[in-house]
């Protein structure tokens, strides 16, 4: 029996695939078109220092306001956190934005505890990052129960097999219960609003264009913001590239596959260290850990805060430790510490990742497990699965129907549990969760394609766990002439974190205009 857990509870349920309701069609620019958003597209951010926070003292917060419905400006409006460091030069750029990925993961606090990953881009700009509509800071959604109950409903196999109907009442309970604990801003969630206020950010931030670097579901985002203002384009970059075209229930089959793969050169590399945890037969090891995951979804460890720690809360840990081979002997000794002796500390420290970009900075605190926003209490712990699962749906238009969850649920299981032993049955939720909600916008599949913008970067690793290398090939294609690719030859989610060949040329184009050629590559590092 595990021991009992005494630390605070991370967020970590569905922290699975960061890789990976109903928005309308927007307007292209804030013009006559459209309602009037004259008084978004004025205001100016005030900045100050972060409070309520650990950061740098050099970081700076503000906000700007933003329609809760594009459509229907004056209905409401939601306030959007920022984070700056300011640029060093006299005459600066401008700024560049940071998007570190999810969908769920609040940029501020990722930005206070690795910023100094990108202190050279100070030479000419702001460095800013935000917490996206719906997450962090940012009128975060949360699902309350609705998460597990949704879990519950796909692990029951009397039910997949006996009663479909129930597993359908269950979904459709999950979903309601994320819509009474999110509020207005859940069915304006996706990423074509959050493309929208991006514009309203960079007007904002008081640039004429908007000079962007989105690392994994980021990607996804600057790709739509080239789309609905080609002529707001400065210099983009998108690291780890997202799919524009797979619908989710068929990403989550490649994440699912990715991460496993990911998984099995962890315990290949693990096997061979006399301090692994599962022993010295990599078969065996991966077989001990379905077992761990199992047992604790079937007896979670009690904890002093808030849900008991359960199988899916390990799958999310791993799914973020994945990212990157640096922290393969961290992960070493979490596991460890959690098979031999029930303690849960340091797995927790991979829990609140979330983000596409793992930097390579030391946490702020010596705590691994303190995060940024700890002392924030507003922000319900499952708000980055909540937002994942919220913006995923609407961003697809397609919907799994009641008639193919009661024919092809226990075929659909087996296909994710297929591809991945330990990540299928959360992804599968992921797909599942978005039954009962409205449908979701077809706006990325149909319209992001053949964008008239300048040079837009896009950086592909070819061992990445979350972002198959392949989907920097197709929405390369997808965007046309505009995409040039940079093919890197290493291992881990994203490429600007791991690779200083990545980041001096993602740097070069940033600060300078110089553009690799197109299917240029970097090589591993030297130590590597």
């Amino acid at each position: 029996m595990l021991a009992k857990v005494t630390r605070r509870r991370c967020t970590l349920s569905g922290a699975v695939g960061l890789a990976l309701l109903g928005a309308g069609l927007p307007a292209t620019a804030a013009d006559d078109s459209g309602p009037d958003l004259s008084r978004f597209y004025h205001q100016k951010i005030n900045w100050s220092k972060c409070v309520g926070m650990e950061a740098p003292k050099d970081l700076q917060c503000g906000k700007i306001t933003v329609p809760v419905d594009y459509a229907h400006p004056r209905a409401g409006t939601l306030d959007l956190a920022l984070a700056r460091y300011r640029s060093t030069a006299r005459h600066k750029r401008g700024s560049v934005v940071l998007n570190f990925g999810g969908p769920g993961g609040a940029g501020v606090p990722e930005l206070a505890a690795g910023g100094h990953d990108f202190m050279d881009l100070t030479d000419e700009y702001d460095v800013v990052s935000f917490d996206p509509r719906g997450v962090g800071r940012s009128s975060p959604v949360s699902c309350g129960e609705g998460t597990d109950e949704a879990l519950r409903a796909t692990d029951d196999d009397t039910a997949l097999s006996t009663d479909p109907q129930d597993v359908l009442e269950r979904l459709r309970k999950a979903a309601a219960q994320c819509a009474e604990h999110s509020g207005p801003v859940l069915p304006h969630i996706g990423t074509v609003n959050v493309s929208r206020d991006l514009d309203v950010m960079r007007q904002a931030l008081g640039d004429k264009k908007l000079n962007y670097l989105g690392f994994s579901y980021g990607s996804r985002l600057g790709a739509v913001y080239a789309t609905q203002f080609p002529e707001k384009v400065g210099r983009l970059v998108l690291d780890g590239v997202d799919t524009l075209t797979e619908p989710v229930a068929e990403q989550g089959v490649a994440g699912a596959a990715g991460q496993q793969t990911a998984l099995e050169d962890f315990i290949d590399w693990c096997t061979k260290d006399i301090a692994c945890p599962f022993g010295t037969d990599a078969r065996g090891a991966r077989e001990q850990v379905v077992r761990l995951v199992a047992s604790l979804d079937a007896d979670p460890v009690p904890t002093d805060f808030g849900p008991a720690f359960t199988g899916q809360d390990l799958v999310g840990a791993i799914s973020q430790a994945l990212y990157s081979e640096k922290l393969w002997p961290s992960l070493e000794r979490a596991l460890a510490e959690l098979v031999e002796d029930g303690d849960t500390t340091g797995i927790l420290a991979f829990a609140g990742g979330g983000s596409g970009f793992l930097p390579r900075a030391r946490p702020l605190s010596d705590d691994p497990t303190h995060s940024p926003l700890a002392d924030v209490d507003d922000i319900p712990f499952d708000n980055l699965p909540a937002a994942l699962m919220a913006v995923n749906c609407a961003d697809d238009p397609d919907r799994p129907g009641a008639d193919r969850i009661t024919k092809d649920l226990a075929r659909l299981r087996a296909a994710y549990e297929q591809a991945s032993p330990v990540f299928g049955r959360y992804r599968l939720t992921e797909y599942l969760m978005c039954y009962g909600r409205p449908k979701g916008t077809d706006y990325i599949r149909e319209q992001v394609r053949d964008v008239d913008t300048p040079k837009i970067l896009l950086v592909g690793t070819r061992g990445d766990p979350a972002t198959p290398y392949r989907w920097t090939v197709e929405t390369a294609k997808r965007l046309g002439d505009s995409a040039v690719v940079l093919d890197n030859k290493g291992e881990g989610h994203t490429g600007y974190g791991s690779s200083s060949c990545v980041h001096r040329k993602v740097d070069d184009f940033l600060l300078y205009g110089n553009l690799p050629p197109n299917g240029s590559s970097c090589g591993p590092d030297p130590d590597d």
